[in-house]
């Protein structure tokens, strides 16, 4: 059987990524995720058709952008002969690192906040075989413990404290320059932990250092109610729908910043009404469905954009203008999360005018 000719991201920007000709790579082929256009979307906003794309990573093996970020982590920890892999993690980490340990024949261990992840999250690091730990706390007392036993008793840490998650992550924005033939001008994303806008940035920059072209404005987005970027200090109980960005002290807090500030970009905070009005939108009027914390940087982008944040901007300029948003998980890794939306369903008879019926009321 022949190779195919896709091998994931190591194998595609593999001079742009610190492996060498002894890394064994672990791979489920990541990557080569679609950038769809948006256009109902776009034209709600009143922004040219064209202007508006979706980075739709939930559909990375895994379902969420973990993976670009976990195929580089795991393939170096297996070259360092690492006893095993951890992490800390609301879920996405979770799931990503328990699939690829189990691909590379690694032990994996998972914290999580107790009562604070998705069941198909949840369910993947299980299947996978993790040895998964609940913790009574949140996900920052969890990442800051899972730091501890891997300093302490040999274990490779997964999160994206790991740099060699920051770089496998970058190149998401390698592939969008790919398809735009240029970086777009303003990027909107949902911020939890902080190391994919950190990621994102570094990609953009590597490729401006090599080319001189423009770079994008990073617009990052977080809920009001774990928004300690906004805020400016951590929050000690984060609450909000969005369960993979429940995080009150992120990690790569000073290099979001930077990259908030090096980009002319921002960083904002919106309500979980918001984010849920975002969600539906999404799925209703693009057919694109992803987990809720994807909505955030969506809702941003309808927020900015409402607020006539375009609308300052020249003619020529709006014309030409391209924005994407990075959707980070798919719908499906949250299965329960739809319970807080009110939809309309009837149960009726299994006969053609019940049937009938049901569907002129909808009308």
């Amino acid at each position: 059987m022949e190779s195919p000719s896709y091998g994931g991201i190591i194998q595609k920007y593999r001079a742009c990524l610190p492996v060498g000709k002894g890394t064994t790579v672990v791979s489920l082929l990541e990557g080569n995720t679609p950038l769809v256009c948006a256009p109902r979307l776009a034209r709600w906003l009143e922004l040219p058709e064209d202007a508006l794309l979706l980075k739709i990573e939930g559909m990375n093996p895994t379902g969420s952008f973990k993976d670009r970020g976990m195929t580089v982590a795991v393939s170096k920890a297996l070259e360092a002969g690492a006893r095993g892999i951890l992490c800390a993690s609301t879920g996405n980490t979770a799931a990503s690192a328990a699939a690829y340990a189990a691909r590379a024949g690694l032990r994996c261990a998972v914290l999580l906040p107790e009562g604070g992840v998705a069941a198909g999250k949840l369910a993947a690091a299980l299947m996978h075989g993790a040895s998964v730990i609940a913790l009574r706390g949140s996900f920052d007392a969890a990442l800051a413990l899972a730091q501890r036993v891997a300093q302490e008793d040999g274990w490779t840490l997964v999160n994206s404290v790991n740099p060699s998650r920051i770089q496998g992550q970058k190149t998401a924005a390698f592939e969008i320059i790919e398809a735009l033939g240029r970086a777009p001008d303003f990027q909107f994303m949902p911020v939890g932990n902080a190391g994919n806008i950190t990621a994102y940035w570094l990609g953009y920059r590597e490729w401006h250092a090599a080319l001189k072209k423009g770079l994008p404005k990073m617009m990052g987005v977080q809920a009001k109610g774990a928004a300690p970027l906004v805020l400016g200090r951590p929050v000690a109980h984060p609450k909000t729908v969005a369960s993979a960005i429940r995080i009150g002290r992120p990690a790569s807090w000073a290099a979001a910043l930077k990259a908030k500030e090096e980009s002319g970009g921002m960083i904002a905070a919106v309500s979980d009404a918001e984010i849920l009005s975002a969600w539906r939108r999404l799925a209703r009027e693009e057919g694109v469905f992803c987990e809720p914390a994807s909505a955030a940087g969506v809702a941003g982008l309808i927020r900015f954009a409402r607020g006539g944040g375009f609308h300052r901007m020249d003619a020529s300029k709006r014309k030409a203008l391209r924005i994407v948003c990075i959707l980070t998980g798919h719908g499906l890794k949250d299965p329960d999360a739809p319970a807080a939306l009110r939809f309309r369903r009837r149960t009726v008879d299994p006969d053609l005018r019940a049937v009938s019926s049901a569907l002129n009321a909808l009308k």
